[in-house]
């Protein structure tokens, strides 16, 4: 059973970055698409980006378009998300999520397996 787990998350001031780590076990991550959601309260879950583990294409959400980038970590089982720019509309849960390839998203009901969350706070 593939589990995920996110870390990484914070606070931090508006313009400033943080780093989130989406690392996996169970199975390899070879052969998914990982997805990056985002839930601030009382909001809808919202796609933000997504990676395709086998050719490395990825997705971006217009609102993150240009301030966040999502790679493939050294070793297989990671994914990371790179957040520059950040602005308090940013400020929510962040979650990785697995599906087989990333054709579904940013609809979040097509991914199967998820992370429990990290929260980033972005506030002065």
């Amino acid at each position: 059973q593939l589990r995920l787990v996110e870390s990484g998350g914070g606070l931090v001031q508006p313009g400033g970055s943080l780093k989130l780590s989406c690392t996996a076990s169970g199975a390899s991550l070879d052969n998914y698409g990982i997805g990056w959601f985002r839930q601030a309260p009382g909001k809808k879950r919202e796609g933000v980006s997504c990676i395709h583990m086998r050719d490395l294409r990825t997705s971006y959400a217009d609102s993150v378009k240009e301030r966040f980038i999502t790679s493939r970590g050294s070793t297989e089982n990671t994914v990371y998300l790179q957040m520059n720019g950040l602005k308090p509309e940013d400020a929510a849960v962040y979650y990785c999520a697995a599906d087989w390839d990333c054709s579904g998203f940013p609809v979040s009901l097509t991914f199967a397996f998820w992370g429990q969350g990290t929260n980033v706070t972005v506030s002065t």
